[in-house]
């Protein structure tokens, strides 16, 4: 009897020796989930994140592609290659927005004939005006960019480029023109100049993780940069990225104030830009994220103020030109620079106001300029690091 009791407790121990084992290893890989979790956890809180903001137009995603050409691998040839159907579509929507221009122009100004594009070069312009209009581009071919560059050259067409603010013409227009027979070699690879050139609009959220490391340092701070759509139809993408954001680095294309905005052609892109830079500092998420101000496009901003006088925005209407040429820029660049921080300090309740704020001036295009701000920016956050944490 005891030996048969023993005996079926022999056997159900050695049934349950097997399953004590499953218990154990479904143990050790529960722990090891737990030590990755807890790993990667450790890692991300030494990652900062920054949200790239910003109203449409404003550079953000060239600022972006910077980051990549100097802080990551680049791209590959593959990706540039990506890009060459994108600047087919750029050269062909651009000249489309010319050419439609011309006839806006010629209806509207007391001018008129300046604006009429001549009759050899109107057959041209139907015809890539249609092409401008479809969904797929075709390729750029060598004889189509001959025809480009016929109607770019023409008197109407240039004088419509000259009224850009009036339209919705991009800023790399000319660019775009003045390479049209590289862009059209059947063996064309866009270079990374011409990346940066390329303008696709951002839809959605895109991210990049990088460190804007010193050549005298062997290890800096780690960033996770969003960039996200700046039109308004892209705007609600970006409230799950509000919380735990270090800074903010927020977008002002200085350049656009005599502009009107691609998706709303009765708003002025700068008043649109002060409207959403206020709600931005107004987030209550936001209360102890710094703000890194770009006011950027300087580049198009010196040669515009010397021609379009800053009051014409109604924000800047109490603005008086006091000199002419660099002076006249410096003078314009600050009042600007000086209304911004005016916005800042309205908009932010008196417990915020400590929060870090910068303002650097920018040229997305200009890469070591670009190089030498974020470096500055990387220096403001890391000594904003060392006072938190009470070691200056």
């Amino acid at each position: 009897m005891l030996s048969t009791v023993f005996g079926g407790m022999g056997s159900l121990c050695s049934r349950q020796k097997p399953l004590c084992e499953a218990d154990t290893e479904e143990t050790a890989r529960a722990a090891e989930i737990e030590r990755r979790i807890t790993q990667e956890t450790k890692a991300e809180q030494h990652i900062h994140k920054l949200l790239l903001l910003g109203a449409g137009e404003s550079g953000k995603s060239t600022i972006f592609k910077q980051i990549k050409l100097l802080f990551q691998t680049g791209f590959s040839e593959a990706e540039l290659r990506s890009y060459t159907s994108v600047i087919h579509a750029n050269v062909f929507q651009t000249i489309k927005v010319l050419y439609d221009g011309t006839k806006e122009l010629a209806q509207n100004d007391t001018n008129s004939s300046k604006y009429v594009v001549s009759l050899d070069n109107k057959e041209i312009g139907e015809k890539l005006s249609d092409i401008g209009s479809r969904w797929d581009y075709p390729c750029l071919t060598r004889e189509i960019a001959k025809e480009i560059e016929t109607l770019w050259n023409d008197a109407a067409i240039q004088g419509t480029y000259a009224c850009g603010g009036m339209l919705q013409i991009p800023d790399c227009a000319q660019y775009f023109m003045e390479n049209l027979e590289r862009f059209s070699d059947v063996n064309y690879v866009p270079t990374k100049e011409d990346v940066l050139y390329a303008r696709v609009r951002t839809s959605g959220v895109v991210e990049i993780q990088f460190s804007p490391v010193g050549e005298n340092r062997k290890s800096g701070e780690v960033y996770r940069l969003y960039d996200v759509g700046g039109q308004r139809n892209e705007r609600r993408k970006w409230i799950h990225l509000f919380e735990g954001v270090t800074a903010i680095i927020f977008c002002a294309a200085i350049s656009e104030y005599d502009q009107l905005l691609f998706e709303d052609e009765t708003k002025n892109r700068m008043m649109e830009t002060k409207e959403l830079f206020d709600w931005v500092l107004k987030e209550t998420c936001f209360e102890k994220t710094s703000f890194m101000l770009f006011l950027n496009k300087f580049d198009i901003f010196e040669k515009k103020v010397q021609k379009v006088p800053l009051n014409v925005c109604e924000w800047f209407k109490d603005y008086q030109p006091m000199a002419s040429g660099k002076q006249e820029v410096e003078h314009a660049y600050e009042f600007v620079k000086k209304k911004f921080e005016e916005l800042y300090f309205q908009s932010s309740r008196p417990d915020r106001v400590d929060r870090v704020f910068k303002i650097y001036r920018t040229t997305a295009l200009d890469q070591k300029l670009v190089k030498k701000t974020f470096k500055l920016v990387d220096e403001t956050l890391r000594r904003r690091n060392l006072i938190e944490a009470g070691l200056l």
